[in-house]
């Protein structure tokens, strides 16, 4: 029989019978089952929430909860904007991200890069180990040690400075040398993470393409520049749009533990204005709405590198 005949007569293709969800939760409701927890949380700590979105634009006052408390349009917004800290907060949050951005964002793809290189399975995959784990302490743990390793009286670096007959230097209690060690320690908090999107990018690159760029006389850097870069740009690209939407975000547990009392001009950003409005203040309208322009601009951002991406060719997030 011909491949036009068989292609004609539908009996002798294969049909596959659909089925009704209610078949699919019968077979894998054990899967459906581990996925209730996961919906839960989503639901209950990530849309929920979205409700108290509202005294952003009332006089919000605890004892008269949401219903009681009384509109007031976009008046809390303009109060918080006429704060003196608002101004510093938006500087400080701004230029700590875009330092991050342009040191911390290149360091993964650099390391992903260097790690590929190496043939030493066992090398490799102790290294790895050893690049993931600042990722799994918490700030509070790394604050610690970054005390330790960078206090002016007892830190350890300033010890070894001393006994090279230098004057100890201030990491942690001069504005500038705080600024430094706080964009060092997130490059070295966050590389390692980062890098696992890139080695998984990285492995999928067609094995042929190397062995062109060998018979055309490639070394190994001109194959990392003309095969392994251009092959997993639009997985760099991707993650560039995403970290450009945390412009305006920043992480609390980052500053409020690396903070001390002797350098203070750097460390008053948007989300530990937020936590001295809410928490210590007690102003939640004030906070909420803060919260919510800074989500507004970080999605702007987003929508914008996105758009941006995808007039230069790239496919972009949507």
């Amino acid at each position: 029989m011909k491949i036009s005949e068989r292609q004609e007569n539908p009996g002798s293709q294969i049909r596959r019978k659909r089925h009704g969800m209610a078949w699919y939760l019968r077979r894998d409701w054990q899967l459906y089952v581990l996925m209730v927890l996961p919906i839960l949380f989503i639901l209950i700590f990530k849309f929920l929430p979205y409700t108290g979105l509202s005294i952003a634009f009332k006089d919000y006052k605890v004892a008269k909860g949401y219903s009681e408390s009384p509109w007031v349009g976009f008046s809390v917004f303009e109060k918080v904007f006429k704060k003196r800290d608002f101004g510093q907060a938006l500087g400080n949050t701004l230029l700590l991200n875009i330092l991050d951005l342009v040191f911390s964002f290149p360091m993964p793809v650099i390391l992903a890069l260097i790690l590929n290189e190496i043939r030493n399975k066992y090398f490799k995959s102790v290294m790895q180990t050893l690049l993931y784990l600042p990722h799994f302490l918490s700030w509070v743990i790394i604050g610690g040690i970054g005390y330790s390793m960078f206090s002016l009286s007892s830190g350890v670096v300033n010890a070894l400075i001393q006994n090279a007959g230098h004057s100890p230097i201030p990491f942690l209690q001069e504005d500038t040398w705080w600024l430094v060690s706080y964009v060092f320690i997130g490059v070295w908090q966050s590389m390692g993470w980062g890098t696992i999107i890139y080695l998984a990018a990285i492995t999928g690159v067609n094995s042929e393409l190397y062995e062109a760029a060998r018979v055309d006389g490639a070394g190994r850097w001109k194959q990392c520049l003309h095969v392994t870069l251009p092959c997993i740009r639009s997985t760099i690209v991707t993650l560039l749009i995403m970290n450009l939407g945390k412009l305006m975000g920043g992480s609390f547990e980052r500053v409020f533990a690396l903070a001390n009392a002797k350098a203070t001009q750097y460390t008053t950003t948007i989300p530990v204005l937020v936590y001295r409005m809410g928490i210590e203040s007690g102003k939640f309208s004030e906070a909420t709405a803060l919260g919510l322009f800074q989500s507004i601009i970080g999605l702007a951002l987003v929508l914008a590198a996105d758009y941006t991406a995808k007039r230069l060719g790239e496919d972009g997030l949507i």
